[in-house]
């Protein structure tokens, strides 16, 4: 029998997480699955913890290179035999009852993607300290659909909004296939996000479900956490290859809604350079940054409510945590 579900997993160099990642997809409460991890030439011990795994569910391709995350999920994708796609990042982790749930929603819906709410926890945290649709302060509370314009609008780097690039929906093989549709191997930061505007723009009905069932996690090292201008320069480049493409010429609408989102990237460039050399921690630096870019003042003052908000709500998260492990430390101690 041919699984319901392949779950592929790339993974590089996160032998501390990759185990949790892939005991997350095999407790599924959908059993008929199969889990793929391409290991893209690990220098750590990523590899030998995969292989550690018994379960015959699990298959392991290795890389004899470091190709980049898109042609590991490629190659994953051409091996996988399931009806359905789930894409899980090797430090990241599923909810037990995800693949199950996502599932019954797709065939309800008659979806070819379907995308949950996703929790932010940062590394070494035991809870997470929102979500992406708290963060986003998006009022959705049922199912939606999402449509391609509605997809570029809410989904702009460094403008807050609903960042549906940052899900991981699951994805209907056969769709894919038919339309030829692959992750850019030129493309290195914001995969997910021109992967999906792809299935937009051939067709795909795209669900969203309000509830959360994947575990993002945030740490340093991680390809998000990097140079933030080198990140804008390659949206940027990103968006002018797509913008040459016939999908999106061939759609007046969309073609004027990435030029814009490609417009607001362009412009947000000096708020990132002033970021980025803060992140530096030297003040000269800084300070000639912040001369030289002034517009940073603009976007800043703009931000400074979501900055603040997301401040206040990871540090309640932290304070309940406190008093929670208090509280539990203390009935033990009268148990006894």
């Amino acid at each position: 029998m041919y699984p319901e579900i392949s779950v592929i997993i790339p993974a590089y160099n996160t032998e501390a997480y990759i185990a949790q990642a892939i005991e997350s997809a095999l407790r599924q409460t959908l059993n008929n699955i199969e889990v793929i991890v391409v290991d893209d030439a690990s220098t750590d011990k990523t590899l030998a913890v995969v292989k550690s795994f018994t379960d015959k569910r699990l298959k392991v391709i290795a890389n004899q290179e470091n190709m980049g995350v898109s042609v590991a999920r490629n190659l994953a994708i051409r091996q996988a035999k399931g009806k359905w796609i789930a894409v899980l990042d090797s430090d990241d982790w599923y909810a037990p009852e995800r693949l199950e749930t996502l599932l019954m929603i797709a065939n309800s819906e008659n979806a070819d993607m379907v995308a949950d709410d996703v929790y932010y926890i940062k590394d070494g945290d035991k809870l997470p300290w929102s979500t992406l649709l708290s963060d986003s302060r998006e009022k959705i509370d049922q199912i939606m659909k999402i449509d391609i314009l509605y997809f570029v609008a809410t989904d702009v780097p460094g403008q807050g909004g609903l960042t549906l690039g940052l899900t991981k929906p699951l994805l209907k093989r056969e769709f894919l296939v038919k339309h030829g549709i692959e992750y850019e191997e030129n493309i290195r930061l914001g995969q997910d996000f021109w992967f999906y505007l792809k299935c937009l723009g051939y067709g795909a009905k795209f669900i969203l479900t309000p509830k959360a069932y994947y575990f993002y996690r945030s740490r340093l090292g991680s390809l998000v956490t990097k140079n933030q201008v080198q990140r804008l320069d390659q949206y940027c480049r990103a968006s002018r290859y797509f913008l040459q493409q016939e999908f999106v010429k061939n759609n007046p609408q969309l073609f004027d809604a990435l030029s814009k989102r490609l417009a607001i990237l362009e412009k947000t460039r000096p708020y990132f350079r002033v970021v980025d050399a803060i992140r530096g921690g030297k003040f000269p630096k800084i300070l000639s940054a912040m001369v030289n870019n002034p517009y940073f003042f603009v976007h800043f003052i703009k931000q400074l409510p979501k900055i603040m908000s997301r401040r206040f709500d990871y540090f309640i998260v932290k304070f309940n945590y406190k008093i929670e492990s208090v509280r539990n430390k203390f009935s033990t101690f009268l148990s006894r």
